[in-house]
């Protein structure tokens, strides 16, 4: 999936909270979500829908349920993204060392 779409899923604080209870927690139904926060089970389809189509959750039908998990490599845009700006610091700080 795309850095873009990644970003913007995670920018929501709502969304980043179902991704640390998944993350704390395991594979959880959408009502198990949904317990475990303040927000309709509806609100919390939607948000999963949106980090679905990010690739940074995954979903699979158990009977009648719909279980929810972490996609750690669906993060894989964001660390890169992230470790650009990194590996610039990490450079500037080496030629700053090795003047002195």
């Amino acid at each position: 999936m795309s850095e873009q779409a990644a970003l913007k899923a995670i920018a929501e604080p709502r969304r980043r909270a179902l991704l640390q209870l998944l993350k704390s927690r395991g594979t959880l139904s959408v009502g198990e979500i949904a317990d475990s926060v303040d927000v309709t089970q509806q609100a919390v389809s939607l948000h999963l829908k949106v980090l679905e189509e990010a690739g940074l959750v995954e979903a699979r039908r158990e009977g009648t349920r719909h279980l929810y998990a972490v996609r750690p490599e669906g993060f894989k845009p964001v660390q890169d993204f992230v470790r650009g700006f990194w590996n610039e610091q990490l450079a500037g700080l080496k030629g700053t060392l090795e003047e002195e």
